[in-house]
């Protein structure tokens, strides 16, 4: 068996070709083509997106009510804060 540089041993061509048969044999554990491969994106995200570097992360009391409200409207609901404030310096300027 060949080995690489971390430690990682891969099977010589004789093993994989019994290893591609053996799961080929099996209906439920078909490996996926070339092609398949190719449409594979991961599923997971990890933390939270980067942000714009155009914001400043404040501490801010509310009123529940209009918390409630603005949750209550689906995700995205500290961005249409933020735009009701935008709005509002704009119009006040």
């Amino acid at each position: 068996m060949p080995k690489l540089k971390a430690g990682i041993i891969l099977p010589t061509p004789t093993e994989d070709a019994a290893i591609s048969a053996a799961a080929m044999a099996d209906p439920d554990a078909v490996p996926f083509t070339d092609a398949e491969w190719e449409d594979v994106k991961p599923k997971v995200r990890r933390g939270r997106p980067l942000g714009s570097g155009t914001k400043a992360q404040i501490t801010l009391r509310l009123d529940v009510d209009v918390v409630e409200k603005f949750r209550a409207s689906g995700e995205g609901w500290q961005t249409r804060i933020n735009d009701a404030l935008k709005s509002w310096v704009q119009s006040h300027a």
